[in-house]
């Protein structure tokens, strides 16, 4: 009797740290939390704020300018033929 009891205890502690280990699902904000996070990329102060309350308010549309700034921040030290490729997804996207 007192094996069983203690086999069933060693049973029950191994399955729930086997559920401990797998990867917490993400609800829908943190979701949208974690895409606005990363298209806003390397944005920094008032303008990332501005960025991200309108991403996580699902307006993340930007004007053109600020679009073209965007890219232009992400392109970074590209050159040539990658800067234009590049450019060319990033304002479309």
């Amino acid at each position: 009797m007192k094996v069983s009891i203690w086999l069933a205890a060693a049973l029950l502690l191994g399955a729930s740290g086997a559920h401990a280990d797998e990867p917490k699902q993400l609800n829908t904000q943190q979701n949208r939390m974690a895409q606005c996070n990363q298209q806003a990329g390397d944005l920094k102060g008032d303008e990332r704020r501005q960025f991200m309350s309108q991403c996580l308010a699902g307006k993340a549309k930007m004007t053109p300018q600020e679009r073209m700034s965007y890219c232009n921040k992400q392109a970074g030290d590209r050159k040539g033929d990658e800067r234009k490729e590049f450019m060319s997804r990033c304002l479309k996207g």
